[in-house]
């Protein structure tokens, strides 16, 4: 055996019990071999007992010397002592022969198995020599009995081998499968801790940092018309405090978990269709909204991530593009549902925007990128197409799932009485 295995062997609780009983039949052998040449008053019986007593005193040395566990050289000298020993009581008393079958077990544990067959093979020539040399006979039994003895040793010790590599590979295979679940339980804790990220990353860009942006506008444009015309400054305070309610709402609904104010109020095109509105008596686009096909119910998932990208797209036309008029339509078809914001602005490259948190970005580039992030989170696709002095057209398509849900109600003809969502600005 190995140094790691004989080391794993020593802490089984079984291998502990199967060495007490080795260890007891070798002194129960010893006993019987002198009790046997006393009552048999043999001439030699003394030197039996004496060579008894002596093999004993080295065995039972052997299990408290460490050494014989960790160096192979040490066993190898200690089995030597023990197996000289034992030649000299056997050739005293056939029934030293009986010890052969321990010795077998003791070799086989000790030494590697590359060394423990050729000393087991000894052993087993010198027990059948030495019970013939008594019996001066060698019949089959005589060669059988140790051979078969050592054969069965080997058996056993080679078996219970093999049972304790399969159990220690079952053993590292389950220490592996645990670590590579808590591995996997980390990875998917983390991913969901960077969605959860973006996700609010999302919501904040499309909500309260655009009204915070449309506030700032709407009291700058205050700040602008005053002393001259009170009358305007009104108008775009009381249009800042609207928007700051908006705001107000969204805050509390990011604590509730809840969707938006405008699609609670309503279906999605009133949503789309309050928000044209307001965008336009904050800002002066002409804006118009437009449903096309038949409404139907869409997952709430849908409803907001539409509504947020339809958000977003004007507001970046409003900050951004310089447009006189804008074009929002709604389409709704058997298998998808599209959104089409379009422009007549000034236009820009789209590969030409930089990444959101570059160097270049300047703390811009958030609103295409958490666009794109909504439309594929819901496997659907986002195409921006610009080009400078040519207006903007962002398109969006996501795929429709089945639902028996009934029809929502489709858009009012006018627009819908103000909300209380501002105009929100892109970054």
């Amino acid at each position: 055996m190995t140094e790691e295995a004989v080391t794993a062997h020593s802490l089984t609780p079984v291998l502990r019990v199967l060495r007490s009983c080795l260890h007891l039949m070798v002194a129960a052998l010893l006993a019987l071999a002198a009790v046997r040449a006393l009552a048999g008053h043999a001439p030699d019986a003394p030197a039996v007992l004496a060579t008894a007593v002596a093999l004993f005193a080295v065995y039972a040395i052997g299990p408290r010397l460490p050494r014989l566990r960790s160096s192979t050289g040490a066993a190898a000298l200690w089995l030597a002592a023990v197996a000289l020993l034992w030649t000299v009581l056997l050739a005293l008393t056939q029934d030293g022969v009986w010890l052969a079958f321990p010795l077998f077990f003791v070799q086989l544990h000790l030494l590697p198995l590359r060394g423990a067959l050729p000393a087991v093979a000894a052993t087993t020539v010198v027990a059948v020599a030495g019970f013939g040399w008594h019996t001066h006979t060698l019949s089959l039994g005589t060669v059988l009995g140790p051979a078969l003895g050592a054969a069965v040793a080997v058996a056993v010790v080679l078996g219970y081998e093999a049972l304790y590599r399969e159990s220690e590979q079952r053993r590292r295979l389950i220490e592996e499968l645990t670590a590579a679940r808590s591995e996997l339980a980390a990875a998917e804790h983390a991913a969901g801790v960077l969605a959860e990220r973006e996700r609010l990353a999302r919501e904040i860009h499309d909500t309260l940092a655009q009204g915070l942006s449309s506030i700032q506008l709407l009291l700058r444009a205050a700040e602008r018309a005053l002393p001259q015309r009170p009358g305007t400054a009104l108008g775009h305070v009381r249009q800042a405090r609207t928007a700051a309610v908006g705001n107000l709402a969204e805050a509390r609904r990011f604590v509730r978990a809840l969707s938006p104010p405008d699609l609670e109020a309503g279906s999605l095109p009133a949503a789309l269709e309050r928000l044209c509105a307001t965008t336009a008596r904050s800002s002066g686009l002409a804006v118009h909204c437009q449903v096309s096909g038949a409404p139907t119910a869409l997952p709430t998932g849908h409803e907001v991530a539409l509504l947020r990208i339809a958000q977003s797209a004007l507001a970046n036309t409003v900050r951004h593009a310089g447009a006189g008029r804008a074009e929002l339509t709604l389409s709704y078809m058997d298998t998808e549902v599209a959104l089409d914001v379009v422009d007549d602005g000034a236009g820009f490259v789209p590969a030409e925007v930089p990444a959101p948190g570059s160097a270049a970005a300047r703390g811009t580039g958030f609103g295409l990128a958490a666009m794109r992030a909504r439309a594929h989170a819901l496997q659907g696709t986002l195409v921006v197409e610009s080009a400078p002095g040519e207006g903007t057209a962002v398109a969006v398509t996501l795929p429709c799932p089945a639902t028996p849900s009934a029809p929502a109600p489709s858009a009012p003809s006018a627009p819908a009485p103000a909300p209380d969502a501002a105009p929100e600005a892109a970054s």
